[in-house]
């Protein structure tokens, strides 16, 4: 990703007020410099610094890789913590955040082995980003239209429709109408330093 792409991420971190100092603590704790973090990632280390210091708003995506690399959960990356680990998550206490275009509520209690969130995506909102990373998704239509693009397969999914893939599938998601797309959303959580998520604005329009 080249800068200019990797601006189009946010602009200052309003909605994420924590993730700048923990990004930083996370980062060393995994013992990785500021070069070696964003190279994993799939950044810029220039990008990756103003992320540290709440100079740009990171995307859904770029937490999500950045969990990977540091061996830990977006929960953790957004400072939340849990004081134990009840089964039960009720609606009144599921948050918003916002990132990278999109609203997004955890959906499932922090420090499992897979993650569930329910997902916003706005009309035109990172259509252009692939995404490669191991692990499994599974995602399922509320409502609206998606439009998913999977290897060299497009697809249009209703509400209703799911999707269950390998993804190290090269992947891109989009809202099909003006009005967005809401989506659950489940991916695995591979805890391990080495695991990085490949992320990177591609040329065309989804077909």
């Amino acid at each position: 990703m080249n800068a200019s792409e990797n601006e189009r991420a946010g602009g200052p971190v309003e909605d994420l007020p924590v993730v700048a100092p923990q990004l930083r603590s996370l980062r060393r704790r995994a013992g990785l410099t500021l070069e070696a973090a964003a190279r994993d990632a799939g950044l810029s280390a220039a990008h990756l610094s103003r992320l540290e210091t709440g100079q740009r708003q990171p995307s859904l995506p770029m937490l999500l890789a950045l969990a990977r690399v540091y061996g830990t959960t977006v929960s953790e990356l957004l400072g939340e913590t849990a004081a134990d680990r009840d089964a039960i998550v009720r609606a009144g206490d599921m948050e918003p955040t916002r990132a990278g275009g999109w609203t997004y509520w955890p959906a499932g209690a922090p420090g499992r082995g897979m993650q569930s969130l329910r997902v916003r995506v706005p009309y035109g909102s990172q259509g252009d980003i692939v995404r490669v990373h191991p692990g499994e998704e599974w995602l399922y239509v509320l409502r609206g239209r998606l439009r998913l693009r999977l290897g060299d397969s497009a697809h249009v999914l209703a509400p209703g429709d799911s999707a269950h893939f390998d993804s190290l599938t090269p992947h891109r998601l989009a809202a099909e109408d003006h009005d967005g797309v809401e989506l659950l959303f489940v991916h695995t959580l591979l805890q391990s330093p080495t695991a990085a998520l490949c992320l990177g604005p591609i040329t065309g329009e989804l077909p």
